[in-house]
Order: C-alpha cells, then structure tokens, then sequence
C-alpha cells in the first residue's frame, strides 16, 4: 500500500528552525502587548492583566516593579503575565509606552 501524501517538504527540523525569529530578536515596539482588565478566576476581584511581554524573568520583574510604583498597586508575574491588583488599565498603557513597548487595550 502506498503511503498517502509522502511529500513532505516542510516538515523536516531544520527547515523549520531556520527562518523563524524568536522573542528576543523582536523589537519591544513589534510585540504585540496587551492590557486587559478581569475578573476571571480571581474571586469576583478586578485584576489589570498584560500579556504578550516575553521578556526574561529579571526584565519582567523590574518592569513589574516600575509598574506596580506607577500605579501605586500591588501586582504579581504569574506564567509571564503582569497582573496588577485593580483597574489600573490607563496607567499600565502610559507606562508600558514609556518603557519602549507599543501596548493596547484588550478587551471592553
């Protein structure tokens, strides 16, 4: 019996390795951040969360410290997510352009 589809040009390794940049290559200001505020999974509290960073763990815990200063809020990295405690969507935007990054608001 014949294999069906036996031509395989794509799926070998190294074909897929080599053209594919990866976070780091990527400019801060071609990430595609999002900032979006829910409630979902945090007990009915409002939480502001961004999305999209993909920064190393020590850049993203002093992002999150400025962050955290510039709204004046509590806040956690939880899986590469910044969550800030409350509805702090506008301060995040503000302060998340200054820091080189081309952030929007997700969400409603």
């Amino acid at each position: 019996m014949a294999n069906k589809g036996g031509w395989q040009e794509f799926s070998r390794a190294e074909s897929l390795q080599r053209g594919t940049p990866t976070a780091a290559d990527t400019p801060r200001a071609q990430r595609q951040v999002r900032v979006q505020r829910t409630k979902a999974g945090k007990g009915g509290k409002l939480v502001t969360a961004i999305t999209g960073l993909e920064l190393p763990e020590a850049e993203a815990r002093a992002l999150l410290k400025a962050l955290k200063a510039s709204a004046g809020t509590g806040g956690t990295l939880k899986d590469g997510v910044i969550e800030l405690q409350g509805d702090h969507v506008s301060a995040a935007l503000v302060a998340l352009a200054k820091e080189g990054f081309r952030p929007k608001q997700a969400g409603g």
